[in-house]
């Protein structure tokens, strides 16, 4: 019996378990984040919003990343969901819309301020944080992430 307090796991029980729990966690939280982003996004591009998202952010994400205004999407969604906000930028990678150095200046900036309505919920509610509190938080995270948009175009521009 593995699941004996007695009995040693060897490396591929370990391993396969690993496996199991990620595969598990894929199913169930990652690939449906993605593929909604993916619907979403089609659903804004199909219904004219993603281009008038486009226009509206245009000078902001131009004078910040050098990305069209559509890119904005990506910042929003992301907020919502780190998974969400890759699955937007991919819709938007594959449409044409963001090329490769506009995905590396967006990334760590998905990162950096993803999923912050997921996070007021499960880490700031369950850990006692004041709510008066959350403003600055994700304020922090949102600030974070803007700099790092900032800072990979300076990158990217010296790598091209």
């Amino acid at each position: 019996m593995a699941d004996s307090p007695n009995v040693k796991k060897t490396v591929f029980d370990i391993f396969v378990d690993g496996a199991k729990k990620g595969w598990n966690i894929g199913i169930s939280s990652i690939i449906p984040n993605v593929l909604m982003a993916f619907v979403i996004t089609r659903f804004l591009d199909i219904t004219g919003l993603l281009t008038l998202i486009g226009n509206i952010f245009r000078p902001f994400m131009m004078l910040l990343g050098g990305m069209p205004g559509e890119a904005a999407a990506v910042l929003i969604a992301a907020f919502l969901s780190m998974g969400g906000g890759v699955g937007v930028a991919a819709a938007l990678y594959t449409s044409g819309t963001l090329a490769l150095p506009h995905l590396a200046i967006l990334l760590p900036a998905i990162y950096l301020m993803g999923s912050q309505i997921q996070y007021l919920g499960r880490i700031l509610g369950t850990s006692e944080v004041k709510p008066r509190y959350y403003g600055v938080i994700i304020g922090i995270a949102v600030v974070n992430a803007l700099l790092s948009i900032v800072v990979m175009r300076i990158i990217v521009a010296i790598a091209m």
